[in-house]
């Protein structure tokens, strides 16, 4: 039997988890004291709330080797395809090939992307997986399909950027002031700011232009629209606004960002995943 395996940064909910029959590591967040199983004990929608009330930001843990060693023993005999957030936002992928040193058939990858990126290559292997490739196969496609895979987003504050020491609080101050919304991407497994909007519709403009900068989206392969905080309500707005860009009576795809990405992104963030068109 071959299995896929995934981490909880890929914000991959327990019905959708059930639905493409992937098993979701959960990675461990700390509010304080209090520990919680990421997508288990606490979902997106209470790290939120937890979020808006923390004077402090919360910590992530990365899942260690110990924990994949015991999942990889459960599915012992069977071929895996583990994939995990960018090795270069956790220790997680690194864990992973510690523990598949003692296993056969454990292909693991690197999905140099987080949440809803991560999502599609998942997705993906579940494709695969369903078309009868063997485990090296599929490890072998997504190694190379993760290169096409973009994900750009729109913040809502600079606030939690600023909390988490990656701006400093002048450049914080200003941009709340100005409205500013940073627009980021993953390029290459980190999390780049590459520009700036001036309110929702500027924003909305901008990705706009990101997606088409890479030549649009490969609608053959798996897309995902995320947002982080309480309301889908600015997501919504921009699957209405962006409706041109999407074949007619597209079946939008919600991903809830939770707290991988969300500690720093904050409530408010919109984001597309997909791959690029590879065609243009």
């Amino acid at each position: 039997m071959l299995r896929i395996i995934t981490d909880s940064a890929s914000d991959i909910t327990k019905p959708e988890a059930e639905k493409l029959n992937v098993e979701v590591i959960p990675m461990i967040v700390r509010f304080d004291e209090k520990e919680y199983f990421d997508g288990e004990t606490l979902s997106s929608m209470e790290f939120f709330e937890k979020l808006v009330e923390s004077r402090e930001l919360p910590k992530t843990s990365q899942i260690n080797s110990f924990r994949f060693g015991e999942i990889f023993e459960k599915y012992k005999g069977d071929e895996i395809v583990c994939i995990t957030l960018s090795k270069k936002l956790s220790g997680t992928y690194q864990s992973a090939c510690i523990a598949a040193q003692e296993h056969q058939n454990v292909y693991v990858v690197d999905s140099k992307n987080v949440t809803a990126g991560e999502k599609i290559l998942v997705q993906l292997a579940c494709r695969l997986r369903d078309e009868n490739k063997s485990a090296k196969e599929i490890a072998d496609i997504l190694n190379e399909e993760k290169e096409n895979i973009r994900l750009v987003a729109l913040l809502d504050t600079l606030e939690y950027l600023k909390k988490g020491g990656r701006i400093n609080v002048v450049t914080a101050t200003i941009g709340g002031l100005l409205n500013v919304k940073p627009v980021v991407e993953i390029l290459d497994g980190e999390v780049k700011m590459v520009g700036k909007a001036l309110g929702s519709l500027s924003g909305n403009n901008k990705l706009r232009q990101k997606i088409a900068k890479y030549g649009g989206v490969d609608f053959n392969m798996p897309v995902s629209l995320a947002y982080s905080g309480l309301s889908d309500a600015l997501l919504k707005k921009y699957a209405k606004d962006s409706s041109d860009m999407y074949p007619e009576n597209f079946a939008f795809e919600f991903t809830h960002i939770g707290s991988t990405i969300g500690t720093h992104a904050g409530p408010g963030a919109i984001a597309v995943a997909f791959f690029k068109n590879k065609a243009n």
